[in-house]
């Protein structure tokens, strides 16, 4: 598993924002999960003895359908480490509620930038990326388990997340 410390956001077809009728509302979004959030599902990974990949950068792409080899070069090449159809506008919609959010991410494949050997038929590579996710599924139950029970306080009023209206709020609220 990987807990990414970026996003790049390619969605285009989802509600972005809980404030579109409300005005100018810009949240930062510059560290798009909570730190603190993330340092803690790291530290129960470590707990619960499963490997995970602190940091990272992840493309929510808008889907259903996976990338065109070309975009997948492109990712690599934004310095994407991860793609997904997921995440987005989670996070953005996290930081508007001011609620804490980070992203366990669980790795299946390589995407189509990588080719096969040529040795596995279509049939042993789904399986083989039904296994990844099955076992990256256990294993992030297991993280977030060791995080709800470890008894570490996950979120609190001084966190950025929960101040993130402060300065995000341009419109006069009178109007």
């Amino acid at each position: 598993i990987v807990v990414p410390d970026q996003i790049i956001d390619k969605t285009f077809r989802r509600e972005g924002s809980f404030f579109n009728d409300y005005g100018a509302v810009h949240c930062e979004m510059a560290q798009p999960f909570c730190g603190r959030l993330r340092q803690a599902v790291i530290r129960s990974a470590g707990r619960a003895d499963v490997t995970v990949h602190d940091g990272g950068t992840y493309v929510c792409m808008e889907g259903p359908q996976f990338s065109t080899r070309a975009e997948s070069l492109m990712h690599q090449k934004w310095g994407g480490d991860l793609i997904g159809m997921t995440a987005m506008p989670e996070a953005k919609l996290a930081r508007e509620a001011q609620i804490c959010y980070t992203l366990v991410a669980l790795v299946s494949d390589y995407d189509c930038w990588r080719e096969t050997d040529g040795m596995h038929d279509k049939q042993t590579l789904l399986k083989e990326i039904i296994g990844n996710l099955n076992a990256a599924t256990e294993n992030a139950i297991a993280v977030i388990e060791m995080t709800l029970t470890n008894g570490s306080e996950l979120c609190d009023e001084s966190c950025p997340c929960r101040k993130s209206l402060e300065l995000a709020v341009w419109t006069d609220k009178k109007v």
